[in-house]
């Protein structure tokens, strides 16, 4: 039995209404509870900020990381983040490290630990992909981690909802979860990966999908209504269609209303919009481009059926890579980059593109304004959560740095004052003067997390979640983050301590110990004659189309690091 006791603890958990109290945490074998023996390990907080372990609910870690890794090897030698070096020496606790936007496997876990992450979603895997997901998920230390599986624009799918087969299609869900030992579903520019596959792209929910006779309005809502029928425990991710396209702040709104008739089966959202900063753009062309963040916030903040992300972007160097392989066909002629794309078979397409956001530049000064206005416009904390869809809008070592932007509209300021008038003509964030507290940023970075996943063991503090804690050199009732902004930027960099399932795993923003993390996936039971009908359908698939066997197609349990099985009953 091992048993740790936190004292002195200035704790901040929004799941149980906690604002920065003094508490003691008690932490038996890895979980958190009521109390502990005499002989319990001790570690003295001194007032500090104590937090759960923060979840990252969506970033690109493996699979398509890699493939930026290959077309952008200055990554692994340069880095740009004051004192962090794009290639670090191996010590007797850690692997070398090499890379910033694209860092290598061992790199990613270090450093989500050291900014007190324990927790991360892998945001779209490929089903074909999926092996070699979960063998970059194996070699991440100290992180639990889980993956979303893309549907969006797969065969199958879109032809249970031509056919209008909604029982099959779950089915299909469920197996392709099982296939991939994936988390959810997700769902990128519906229809417009297919379409890809002959040059041509949607260009809004009622545009119909080539040789399918499928819009991706009937995509969402089939998908969305299995999503359901399964009871999983996320709801749809959706990537909307047009991102990254002036005056897609429309396309965005137009989603989120017609994802209102969908009633969640469990106690969470019924729709999930990521990186809704690249679908916030109004303007007719890059010519008159502006933030069309207030029309989307205004729609939020009378919505109760969804949560979003923001995919905030940070000034320097990126990698765009995402599942939406039109978009990464535009950045690559647009910005005159090096590209990578790629057609997955019968399931998605997909690129890869390097990129520099620049102050200079009034589009990337105004898409930076876009992801705080977002945050600041969207009145309730409980639908937000923060992002940079790294590597997309910048690498997630610099989630320090976007926190002080949030929390201090004086740092907003500094920045600001670089932007052309253009710029500032076409962004509302001057305006703007709310200041996150530190309970906001908990519920962003941690709280929003553990509900729309249905992870109720993750992201705070309560008796029977697990020990993933953060403890930062903050005293917050001496510290206001409004004016010390550079103090907030600092201690968030480097947490004091990081507890990874009641083990120190960082102690004075240095790795202690590097444990392996849990994969959770999910198992969604269905009726065995609904399978077995399916199941004719995919092996013809198999036999037709595919350049491997179903036999050899399934991700196997050996490849899964400490499985995690939610088990779901689907309701047919």
């Amino acid at each position: 039995m091992s048993e740790i006791l936190i004292k002195n603890a200035s704790v901040c958990d929004p799941a149980q209404g906690v604002n920065c109290e003094a508490m003691d945490i008690c932490i038996r074998d890895g979980k958190i509870v009521d109390s502990v023996s005499g002989s319990a390990k001790l570690i003295d907080a001194e007032g500090r900020l104590t937090m759960a372990g923060g979840f990252d609910g969506h970033t690109h870690s493996a699979g398509k990381i890699n493939v930026g890794r290959f077309i952008n090897p200055n990554d692994a030698r340069k880095n740009p983040v004051p004192g962090l070096s794009g290639q670090v020496a191996r010590t007797e606790k850690t692997r070398a490290q090499v890379g910033y936007n694209t860092p290598n496997t061992y790199a990613i876990g270090y450093r989500y630990a050291k900014l007190g992450y324990t927790t991360i979603c892998e945001a779209a895997i490929p089903l074909l992909a999926a092996r070699h997901t979960h063998e970059e998920f194996k070699e991440i230390p100290i992180l639990d981690k889980m993956g979303l599986s893309l549907f969006g624009s797969n065969w199958q799918v879109m032809e249970y909802i031509r056919d209008k087969e909604p029982e099959k299609l779950a089915a299909y869900i469920a197996w392709g979860l099982k296939a991939s030992r994936g988390y959810g579903v997700k769902i990128v520019n519906p229809g417009g990966g297919e379409a890809w596959g002959w040059g041509r792209n949607v260009s809004g929910l009622y545009d119909p999908v080539p040789n399918f006779d499928v819009t991706p309005a009937e995509i969402l809502l089939g998908l969305a209504e299995a999503n359901e029928r399964l009871q999983l425990p996320h709801s749809i991710h959706v990537h909307c269609n047009n991102l990254g396209k002036p005056g897609n702040y429309a396309t965005t709104i137009e989603t989120m209303k017609l994802l209102e008739k969908v009633k969640p089966s469990r106690d969470r959202q019924a729709l999930h919009v990521t990186h809704v900063q690249f679908n916030a753009y109004a303007g007719t062309s890059w010519r008159d481009f502006e933030t069309g963040a207030p029309m989307v916030a205004d729609y939020i903040n009378g919505a109760n059926h969804l949560t979003f992300d923001l995919g905030q972007v940070i000034f320097g160097p990126a990698v765009t890579m995402t599942a939406d392989g039109p978009v990464e066909y535009a950045n690559s002629r647009m910005l005159h980059e090096k590209w990578s794309n790629q057609d997955i078979e019968l399931e998605d397409a997909s690129g890869v593109v390097p990129l520099f956001y620049s102050p200079k530049s009034f589009v990337n000064a105004v898409q930076w304004a876009i992801g705080l206005e977002l945050a600041l416009l969207v009145k309730d904390p409980w639908k937000v959560m923060f992002t940079t869809d790294s590597p997309n809008g910048g690498s997630f070592v610099n989630y320090p740095e976007a926190f002080t932007y949030l929390m201090s509209a004086k740092r907003r300021e500094e920045v600001i004052s670089g932007f052309s008038k253009m710029a500032l003509d076409r962004m509302v964030l001057p305006g703007i003067d709310r200041e996150l507290d530190f309970y906001e940023l908990a519920v962003m970075t941690r709280s929003t997390q553990s509900k729309m996943y249905s992870m109720p063991e993750k992201g705070n503090l309560k008796v029977g979640s697990d020990a993933d804690i953060a403890i930062y050199d903050i005293l917050p009732g001496q510290v206001d983050p409004s004016t010390e902004y550079a103090k907030v930027k600092k201690a968030f960099s480097a947490a004091s301590y990081t507890l990874k399932s009641g083990e120190v795993v960082v102690k004075d923003g240095e790795i202690e110990e590097t444990p392996k993390g849990k994969t959770y996936w999910v198992n969604a039971k269905i009726p065995e004659s609904i399978d077995t009908a399916m199941q004719k359908d995919i092996d013809r698939k198999f036999r037709k189309y595919y350049t491997v066997s179903k036999s050899n197609y399934m991700v196997e349990d050996s490849y899964i690091q400490k499985p995690v099985e939610i088990g779901t009953e689907g309701v047919f």
